[in-house]
């Protein structure tokens, strides 16, 4: 790429890793506040009202929280499953909160792990996780087909011993990707998604099928082609014997021919990153 363009391209970033970092703040910041007794709802709405003090007034997806088994989406069959439940916090219980900002136009879609106490088996995913980050972000620079990575995660969870659970969000996605969003004084939302976010994901789909590749990544057919420059939120998620971990968080593709430039993390410092650094 040209400097023009690097400039360009890193002006145009700073936004999504601003809003990305917001999210992951928003997720320390509640995390902390998590005690026994707390409910998914409660947690959910934790989330939201830390966001909207900030300024946040649109969402990809409002905030999500699941607690216990269900970070691991036992017994989930349909969508309305993953909406937060009554489900209260005990000691000892894993928590993952994920969360779809808008700000500024710039979007983000985030998932943060932790336990309420000790939970030695999510230590062990999150610790795992690692390597799915490292694979991704080698097999998309070799510009190898969205569907095959797919399998390749698939794969390195099969020999770790865990369970594929990011299967069961719909269409089985292990990522998506975002955009900006144009700036509304009201932005509504149908079912927790922000119609703003999904029109332009809609856009995206429409005209990826004239040109043959699909804003969802997921394990079929239309996902077999090679990565497609843009954002993406990415989230391999973990699950082993009613536990479940993941994060989230943006992968940037471009038509560099340069390997380095041409996918990339936007931000390593993010929580788990920093916690991968600290236990080495």
């Amino acid at each position: 790429m040209t400097t023009a363009v690097n400039s360009e391209l890193s002006t145009r970033l700073r936004g999504f890793r601003q809003v990305q970092r917001l999210a992951y703040d928003c997720a320390e910041a509640v995390a902390a506040r998590l005690e026994p007794g707390v409910s998914e709802r409660q947690a959910a709405r934790m989330q939201r009202e830390w966001l909207r003090e900030r300024g946040v007034r649109d969402w990809f997806h409002l905030p999500f929280a699941w607690f216990g088994d269900r970070t691991a989406f036992t017994g989930f069959r349909v969508p309305l499953q993953f909406f937060p439940t009554d489900r209260r916090l005990e000691p000892g219980m894993p928590f993952i909160l994920d969360m779809a900002p808008v700000h500024g136009g710039c979007t983000a879609d985030i998932g943060y792990s932790g336990s309420l106490g000790v939970n030695p088996v999510q230590d062990r995913l999150m610790a795992d996780l690692e390597a799915h980050r490292e694979l991704i972000l080698r097999e998309v620079r070799e510009r190898r087909p969205l569907r095959e990575i797919y399998e390749d995660v698939d794969r390195l969870m099969v020999r770790q011993g865990y369970a594929n659970r990011h299967r069961a969000y719909p269409f089985g996605v292990i990522a998506h990707k975002v955009d900006q969003v144009k700036q509304r004084r009201w932005s509504p939302h149908v079912l927790g998604f922000g119609t703003q976010s999904l029109k332009g994901l809609a856009a995206d789909a429409l005209h990826g099928h004239r040109e043959g590749w699909s804003p969802l990544w997921s394990p079929y057919r239309f996902s077999d082609h090679p990565p497609q420059p843009g954002l993406w939120a990415v989230e391999p998620h973990l699950g082993f014997r009613g536990t479940g971990a993941k994060f989230e968080e943006i992968l940037v593709v471009t038509d560099s021919r340069d390997p380095e430039q041409s996918a990339f993390w936007l931000d390593d410092d993010l929580p788990h990153v920093r916690r991968w650094a600290e236990e080495k």
